[in-house]
């Protein structure tokens, strides 16, 4: 398996420095600050990345689930809210929401459920995530 690279780099204090990210070969790369992260600043930062690669692998993994059990579905769609907060040992991130929609031909609603769950809790950045609380929400469409 292919191991997968992405860069930082910041330059000053934290709270006037200033920062560049590079996901992979370049498909991604922008700018992060403090105000991007801890106010409304424009730019990305860490917590939106990882949320995004929480609700692509997410999205993946109930797919998996959900093929092997006999149900290939035509569409999911998942957001990841990523919470962050100054706790007295520093900042953490506290909990991570997914909230899922998914178009499954011929599946109940309950085995959607139960495989959602188990995507949840088995897709590997759930699982690198364990220490934080992950909530999900998932609903099935006509």
């Amino acid at each position: 398996m292919p191991i997968r690279t992405s860069t930082a780099v910041w330059e000053g204090s934290l709270k006037d420095g200033k920062g560049r990210m590079k996901v992979g070969a370049g498909v991604y790369e922008g700018p992060f600050t403090f105000a991007s992260r801890f106010e409304q600043g424009p730019g990305t930062n860490p917590e939106e990345l990882l949320g995004a690669a929480h609700a692509g692998c997410f999205s993946m993994a109930l797919a998996g689930d959900l093929s092997q059990a006999g149900y290939v579905p035509k569409r999911i769609s998942t957001t990841a809210r990523v919470k962050i907060e100054l706790t007295p040992a520093g900042f953490k991130i506290t909990r991570i929401d997914l909230e899922t929609e998914a178009i499954v031909e011929g599946i109940s609603e309950a085995l959607f459920l139960a495989r959602a769950e188990h995507a949840k809790k088995y897709c590997p950045v759930s699982q690198a995530l364990a220490a934080t609380e992950i909530g999900l929400q998932a609903k099935l469409l006509p």
